[in-house]
């Protein structure tokens, strides 16, 4: 939960190891919000260290306690071996490739690292959450490689990369106020926050790289930019709808009761909404069209599907978030079915919680969705800008002189590259390749479809801002008596805020950055938000 004021620098984030958001998720990785650790939590990680701390001294053959891993699962490790055991599996395990997590993504797997710790099922003493959560108060952020998870047994080599840090190996960048950003060794880093490496106790390693936590965290920013891109993709929507003298009788509500598809009859609320008291729409109630073109008729159910395919991700994420995902996990013996390995008192059970599937999927599916958000918008990006279809007060490729101009002609070649870009992206979910010997035989690739989901995310939201600007930009030629609606005369306000109405061609490149940056930072939709 997200304990925030007007300042961005003061909002605290609470980690309880339950009710950690996506919100919070963004609050810390983008606007570095502090974390604090619940007195229960620290309550939980003390009472299943003990657990450990009972199993261990026990002496049973445990899996990630003193035993090797993977197919290696059966080699049992000597007593005076085990805290060896657990460096060795950080040092082996930090072998990706690729490009650095950015800052964000670093922030986002630690927190989300963090959280699911101190649920207390994973048997880590309660300095190494405290050495997290001053982590990321202190802006140390470990070098993390992003390729190499199989999004099962988690996101492995990338927590690796991370936890390295924990224990003075790997790299870390600070930005604390006096350091810039350097990068350090991982002792270095931890110093400048006046902390020790740590020797890890048996479990510890296990528990800091087995979880879909890299999968969750960029997981988690996608559904608050997905949420953003659906708002500003009904905008952009909404003053297209104006602008081709559409009619918004598409939105009656009595269409969407008879098909009442939560998405569909949200975004039909909201584009009556954002055209409420629009003199543009008004203008032609009794004109004699029939019908508009598909991309505006349907936008309901298009931009509402996408909705629900949202809302189906952040269901997942939200349950993630909050779940203990490493292996094995620890119980109170009275909670757990009496096949369990352990004591009378505690046991470790050995499952499947670090399986990506269940993000996986939905993030393909959000692929999906978010192909036919940017496809529909570029449809009517066309029905702006084609001379052979658009509507007779827009001149061609809404140039003041068309021919010694080309206007809006390149923008939408360069939505057409973006949707072909977005098409041309597979679904890893789909795709397995066993790895450790076939002891782990069928993976998730989730973290592949965050990325992938990451990238698409990205490109959709360029279109739509090419929507946006193409739809300011038809809105010079309409009668500047006319008003635009409650909310899209705010688009479009906000639009020529940033870029002004093009009389003579000129290079279109910043300005489309800048719109898509006006739907990233959520400003357009704050701004909305003011009005209605």
């Amino acid at each position: 939960m997200t304990d925030a004021s007007s300042d961005a620098a003061s909002e605290t984030v609470v980690v309880d190891g339950e009710s950690l958001t996506p919100e919070d998720v963004e609050a810390v990785a983008r606007r570095g919000a502090k974390v604090e650790i619940a007195e229960e939590a620290r309550a939980a990680v003390v009472a299943s260290r003990e657990r450990v701390a009972e199993i261990v001294e026990s002496g049973q053959a445990v899996y990630g306690l003193n035993t090797g891993f993977g197919q290696l699962v059966d080699t049992r490790i000597e007593e005076s071996e085990i805290e060896q055991l657990q460096t060795n599996l950080l040092r082996s395990h930090a072998s990706g490739a690729g490009r650095s997590l950015d800052t964000e993504e670093v922030r986002s797997l630690l927190l989300t690292r963090l959280n699911a710790l101190v649920k207390g099922y994973s048997g880590v003493r309660e300095i190494v959450v405290d050495h997290l959560a001053t982590m990321l108060n202190e802006r140390i952020h470990p070098v993390v490689r992003s390729r190499g998870s199989l999004g099962a047994s988690g996101d492995l080599a990338p927590l690796a990369h991370l936890a390295l840090v924990l224990i003075g190996e790997g790299e870390a960048t600070v930005s604390g106020e006096d350091s810039g950003r350097e990068r350090l060794s991982g002792a270095e880093a931890l110093a400048t926050a006046e902390l020790e490496p740590l020797t890890l106790a048996p479990k510890e390693g296990l528990a800091l790289i087995n979880g879909t936590q890299l999968t969750t965290g960029v997981a988690a920013l996608l559904v608050v930019d997905a949420e953003r891109l659906a708002e500003a993709a009904d905008a952009a929507g909404a003053l297209t709808t104006e602008v081709t003298m559409g009619t918004t009788a598409n939105c009656d509500p009595a269409i969407h009761r008879v098909r009442p598809h939560g998405g569909q009859a949200a975004v039909a609320e909201h584009i009556q909404e954002l055209t409420a008291n629009s003199e543009i729409v008004e203008s032609h109630a009794n004109c004699d069209r029939v019908q508009d073109a598909y991309s505006v008729r349907c936008l309901p159910q298009v931009h509402g599907a996408v909705r629900d395919a949202i809302e189906h991700l952040r269901e997942a994420v939200e349950i993630e978030l909050n779940s203990a995902t490493d292996n094995p996990l620890v119980f109170d013996a009275e909670n757990a079915d009496n096949r369990a390995t352990g004591t009378d008192d505690a046991v470790v059970i050995s499952g499947g919680n670090f399986h990506g599937e269940p993000l996986a999927l939905r993030l393909d599916y959000l692929v999906s969705a978010l192909t036919e958000l940017a496809a529909i918008s570029e449809r009517r990006v066309d029905r702006m800008v084609n001379p052979n279809i658009q509507e007779d007060h827009l001149p061609p490729f809404l140039a003041e002189d068309s021919g010694l101009n080309s206007g809006f002609m390149i923008p939408q070649y360069t939505a057409a590259s973006l949707i072909n870009e977005i098409r041309a992206t597979g679904r890893p979910s789909m795709d397995n390749t066993p790895v450790s010997g076939g002891q782990e035989d069928h993976v998730s690739m989730s973290a592949t479809s965050a990325f992938s989901a990451k990238s698409v995310l990205e490109n959709a939201r360029t279109v739509v801002a090419v929507e946006l600007l193409t739809g300011s930009q038809a809105s010079e030629f309409v009668d500047d008596s006319l008003a635009h609606g409650r909310g899209t005369s705010v688009v479009y306000e906000l639009v020529r805020e940033v870029s002004p109405p093009v009389i003579e061609d000129r290079s279109l490149d910043a300005d489309i950055e800048a719109v898509a940056e006006l739907v990233a930072t959520g400003l357009l939709e704050e701004r909305l938000d003011d009005v209605m």
